[in-house]
C-alpha cells in the first residue's frame, strides 16, 4: 500500500470514531476530510489546517495531493452524499464567512468546525482517546447550536393549506417564495400543494401520495419544475418554473414536462415565473406558444401566449 492508501485508511477510521455512518465509511468521504483539512499523505494529522474549500477545489486537491481523479459530474454526489452528511454530522460547516451566501454562488464553501478540528489533530497521539471522549459528549449540543444558526438564513414559505417550508437563501428562492404566497393565492386558490424544489436541496416539498393519486410517478432524476401545484377545483396540474438563472418554458421544456406528466389524470397548465419585466423581456423570443406567464412585481396580472384557452391545458385528461 501507499502512504495515501495509509491516510485513506486512517480518515476512515477517524470518521468512523466521530460516529459517521457507513454510507460515509468509503474512499469518497474520506479524500473530502482529507482535503477539509488539508492534509498530504505524509505529514502527521498535527499539520492539518482549515481552509475556507468549495466543492471543486475538493475535487482538485484529491486530483492532485492523493492522484484520486472523479469525473466532472461527480461533484453533485459528493456534495449530496458526502458533504450533506458532513454538515448534518456537525464535522463541517457551510459558509462560516457569509451563511446568507446565495446557494448558486461560486463562493460557495466548507470548512471543518472548531470541534472537529480540535479532536482530528490529535490523531495517532496519546491525547486521541481523552479528545475523542470529550467530542463525542459534546457534539449533540453542538449540533442543535450548528442547526440553530442554519435554520435563521432560512426563507420562510407558508403554502396555499399552511403547509410550513423552509427554502435555502439566494438564487431562485425567493421568487418561488413569491410563486406560492402570491401567484398561487390568485390563480389556484386552496390548490394543494405537490412539489417545491429547492435551488440548494431539490424536494424541498414533495406530496408524493398527491402526484401518485393524479396517476403520475416521478423518480429524484426526473427534471421538475420549480413548483408543481393541483388546482382541485378545476383539475389542473400547473407546473410552474421559476427563471432566474435559467431559461422559461420554451417548446423543449414543455415537450419533457409532457413526458414527465404524461399520466396525469388532470390537465396540463404550463407558467414561466419571472420576478420583473425587465427578466421577462430578455426571454420573451424563447417562451412557448400555449403558456402563461407570471411577473411578481406585477403579481395580479398574466401574459397569454396565445393558444384558444386563456389559463388551462390544452389536452383533455
Amino acid at each position: 500500500m501507499t502512504a495515501a492508501d495509509d491516510r485513506v485508511a486512517e480518515a476512515i477510521e477517524v470518521l468512523r470514531a466521530m460516529g459517521l455512518p457507513s454510507e460515509q465509511l468509503n474512499e469518497r468521504s474520506a479524500l473530502t476530510l482529507l482535503g477539509l483539512l488539508d492534509i498530504a499523505p505524509t505529514a502527521p494529522w498535527s499539520a492539518s489546517s482549515k481552509p475556507l474549500i468549495g466543492i471543486t477545489p475538493l475535487m482538485d486537491f484529491m486530483a492532485r495531493v492523493y492522484n484520486k481523479r472523479y469525473a466532472p459530474n461527480s461533484r453533485e454526489t459528493i456534495r449530496r452524499f458526502t458533504m450533506h452528511q458532513f454538515v448534518e454530522a456537525g464535522l463541517a460547516v457551510m459558509n462560516p464567512d457569509n451563511p446568507e451566501r446565495a446557494v448558486n454562488s461560486p463562493k460557495w464553501c466548507y470548512q471543518v468546525t472548531d470541534a472537529a478540528f480540535a479532536l482530528v489533530i490529535t490523531h495517532g497521539t496519546e491525547g486521541w482517546e481523552s479528545a475523542l471522549t470529550k467530542y463525542l459528549s459534546e457534539i449533540g449540543s453542538l449540533r442543535e447550536q450548528w442547526a440553530k444558526t442554519r435554520e435563521i438564513t432560512m426563507i420562510p414559505v407558508v403554502g396555499p393549506r399552511g403547509e410550513a417550508i423552509k427554502l435555502s437563501p439566494g438564487g431562485q428562492n425567493d421568487l418561488v417564495k413569491a410563486i406560492i404566497e402570491q401567484f398561487c393565492a390568485r390563480f389556484t386558490p386552496g390548490g394543494r400543494l405537490i412539489y417545491v424544489g429547492d435551488a440548494g436541496e431539490k424536494w424541498a416539498f414533495f406530496d408524493k401520495a398527491g402526484l401518485t393519486q393524479l396517476g403520475v410517478e416521478v423518480d429524484a432524476h426526473g427534471k421538475m419544475p420549480d413548483v408543481v401545484i393541483h388546482h382541485e377545483t378545476d383539475n389542473w396540474l400547473v407546473l410552474i418554473e421559476a427563471v432566474t438563472s435559467h431559461g422559461p418554458v420554451n417548446p423543449k421544456r414543455v415537450t419533457e414536462l409532457q413526458a414527465l406528466f404524461d399520466k396525469s389524470s388532470a390537465g396540463l397548465v404550463f407558467v414561466t415565473a419571472f420576478e420583473t419585466r425587465s427578466a421577462f423581456a430578455r426571454y420573451v423570443r424563447d417562451i412557448s406558444w400555449e403558456t402563461e406567464v407570471w411577473i411578481a412585481d406585477a403579481p395580479t396580472h398574466l401574459v397569454h401566449f396565445d393558444g384558444k384557452r386563456f389559463l388551462g391545458p390544452y389536452a383533455t385528461p
